[in-house]
């Protein structure tokens, strides 16, 4: 379609059209109360704009006012996919905040001014165009019509009846041009404060954050229970012993079901259910950990120095992910090897250690620098803590010191 004709054939402009009418409803309605405008004149019509300005100055200091305007902006200025061309997601360019500044309701105050100005015209400017245009279709018929609004009559006949679509012509291409511009007057009037855009940018990085943490919540949990099962099933195959195979089912069971509730935890804060998420675990339910790792074959010996429940709520859950992180690492990347656990709290500090001996050869641990340890890392840089994670001498270390005060 060519571009010039394009405008005329976009439900978006006949929705921008209904938008500046009813911009002009107010000034017709002083219009009918204002005596005298049988015959107005140019004076009577300029008192039509300037009778409704106080009115909408007052309007603009109301803090609901550009929510209204808002809403009707999006609406009929960037229609979405219930038009024929989409508003291109420049809606959300347009607050349906109220007003919460000076600023605000100044920017909004101007805003009903524009749409007074623009709209009237475009209403005035409608009436007369179509006007002409049933002059015309009358003038073509025969009839001789007393005066044109803004043409010459040429005279009836076929010249007439060639002429009746241009003033509609000039009226769809002003109300395109006019619609444009109040779409981009509504951009820079209605658009986001610099405090709602800080407002947004906040928002936007807290749900970054919280997609971030849910990942990692999923990945040591998740990787944890699918570890220890794998573990647990290999070992079972390879003892041939029932007695063991059933500790080896029950690990697997218990492992499985914590992964279940962490699974259901997070998949209610994605839906953002109303009930609020089951708690997280702490390190005070570290046994549980240890546990699954001693049942997978691992010997694990811990040294708990200092009271954990004195750790704070979100250092200890924090911990406690990564204790599960690290326990996961041992028995995906070493197996059945002997693992040493200290936690110690001391001088409003945490500190965590998990050490293994190296696989055979000494080489470091696969999956060293993968996404489990980053996660580790990022964890404790989050909290104001330092980790450290690789070989040291025959064992790999996982060191993480977090602030507990």
């Amino acid at each position: 379609m060519p571009r010039l004709v394009r405008p005329l054939f976009r439900a978006v402009t006949y929705t921008r059209w209904l938008h500046l009418l009813s911009a002009a409803v107010l000034a017709f309605v002083c219009a009918t109360v204002y005596p005298g405008l049988s015959r107005p004149s140019l004076t009577d019509w300029l008192l039509v704009y300037a009778v409704p300005v106080p009115l909408l100055l007052v309007a603009g200091l109301f803090p609901a006012t550009r929510r209204a305007e808002g809403l009707q902006a999006r609406l009929l200025l960037f229609p979405g996919g219930h038009t024929r061309v989409a508003g291109d997601g420049e809606e959300g360019g347009v607050s349906v905040a109220p007003s919460a500044s000076w600023r605000d309701r100044a920017r909004t105050s101007g805003w009903l001014l524009l749409r007074l100005v623009l709209g009237l015209s475009v209403a005035l400017l409608s009436g007369q165009l179509v006007a002409v245009s049933l002059e015309l279709t009358g003038a073509a018929a025969g009839n001789t019509p007393e005066t044109v609004s803004a043409l010459p009559t040429p005279g009836p006949g076929w010249w007439c009846a060639a002429l009746i679509p241009l003033p509609l012509l000039v009226l769809l291409y002003v109300v395109a041009g006019a619609g444009w511009l109040t779409a981009r007057a509504a951009l820079l009037l209605l658009g986001p404060s610099a405090a709602e855009r800080l407002t947004a940018l906040e928002e936007r990085t807290e749900q970054l954050l919280e997609r971030n943490r849910i990942a990692r919540e999923l990945h040591d949990s998740i990787g944890h229970a699918l570890t220890v099962a794998v573990v647990q099933a290999g070992a079972a195959r390879a003892a041939g012993d029932p007695a063991f195979t059933d500790r080896a089912l029950d690990a697997i069971e218990e492992t499985g079901r914590a992964a279940l509730e962490d699974l259901d935890r997070v998949l209610r804060v994605l839906r953002e259910a109303e009930r609020p998420a089951s708690r997280r675990p702490t390190l005070q339910e570290a046994d549980r950990l240890l546990d699954s790792a001693r049942a997978s074959g691992a010997k694990v010996d811990v040294e708990v120095r200092g009271p954990l429940d004195a750790v704070p709520g979100p250092v200890s859950r924090e911990g406690y992910r990564i204790l599960q992180e690290a326990l996961t690492n041992v028995l995906r990347h070493c197996g059945a090897v002997p693992v040493r656990v200290e936690l110690a709290v001391a001088d409003g500090r945490l500190s965590l250690e998990v050490r293994n001996p190296l696989p055979s050869g000494g080489r470091a641990a696969p999956g060293g620098t993968g996404s489990g340890l980053r996660g580790v890392r990022e964890r404790a840089a989050l909290l104001g803590g330092r980790a450290r994670t690789g070989p040291l001498g025959e064992e790999w270390q996982v060191h993480v010191d977090l602030p507990a005060g």
